[in-house]
């Protein structure tokens, strides 16, 4: 691997990211190296994943493309990791998916069952190897990214926003049962300016904008900034918590 940069601080610890070569994934792995970290970032286009690191820096970052719902490509990337940098002290859990919109009275189960697997069932089991390889030894945190959409009812993205209500439940649980050693917290955005989440604002934005106190939509480094906090020794009393980062829209609950 290449050699850091100097202006960079090394702090020895390792993260993987999950879903990390675009958008908020992308947004949480500049964060968690800005601090300091080496970080490893995941997903299923290798292109995509290539191109990221480079702007991360290959001396900071690598990368293992697959899929978060294969069981293998879990296993894999965390050996890698473990092979590469020897510990895996966070990791957040980005990847997901929201493959249609329309009301859930005519969602496809089908559909339903893919979006579970990919967007808990997958946090799971990336919760339970980097348990297993480091952290139950040695410590760390774990973010999982939901939504404000797992908060309340999301007209149009139900399949989606019953994913995010059942990571934020999946936090609780795994901050329960991994600590003292091990914290957990949750990251809830609300529409945050990516490829991902085009089709909530694209052609509308301004419409969109309006309901933000804050007076704008989020962006990826907005997500980041929560996410290295989080994972960082300031939040060292902060375990099961999910953390509304939505400038300001949850405050407008109720009023027109």
């Amino acid at each position: 691997m290449a050699e850091q940069s100097a202006e960079r601080p090394d702090s020895g610890e390792v993260a993987i990211v999950t879903g990390g070569s675009r958008g908020i994934g992308y947004g949480v792995a500049q964060a968690l190296i800005a601090r300091g970290h080496r970080v490893c970032i995941t997903g299923r286009n290798e292109d995509a994943l290539r191109e990221a690191v480079e702007g991360l820096g290959p001396g900071r970052a690598m990368y293992v493309a697959g899929k978060a719902h294969d069981e293998d490509h879990r296993r894999v990337a965390v050996e890698k990791v473990m092979e590469a940098y020897g510990r895996v002290d966070h990791l957040v859990n980005n990847a997901g998916t929201n493959p249609v919109f329309g009301p859930i009275a005519e969602l496809d189960l089908g559909v339903a069952r893919k979006v579970f697997e990919t967007n808990v069932v997958s946090a799971l089991g990336f919760a339970q190897a980097t348990w297993a390889a480091w952290q139950r030894d040695n410590g760390g945190t774990v973010v999982n990214v939901a939504s404000i959409a797992g908060m309340s009812a999301s007209p149009f993205i139900g399949a989606y926003g019953m994913s995010k209500a059942a990571m934020i439940n999946l936090t609780q649980q795994l901050a329960h049962e991994f600590a003292p050693g091990v914290r957990v917290n949750a990251v809830a955005p609300a529409v945050v300016k990516t490829k991902f989440a085009a089709a909530l604002y694209e052609g509308r934005e301004q419409e969109a904008v309006a309901r933000y106190p804050m007076q704008r939509l989020g962006v990826p480094q907005d997500i980041g900034g929560a996410a290295a906090f989080l994972t960082s020794a300031d939040s060292a009393w902060i375990t099961g918590q999910t953390l509304v980062v939505d400038g300001g829209l949850s405050l407008n609950a109720g009023v027109e």
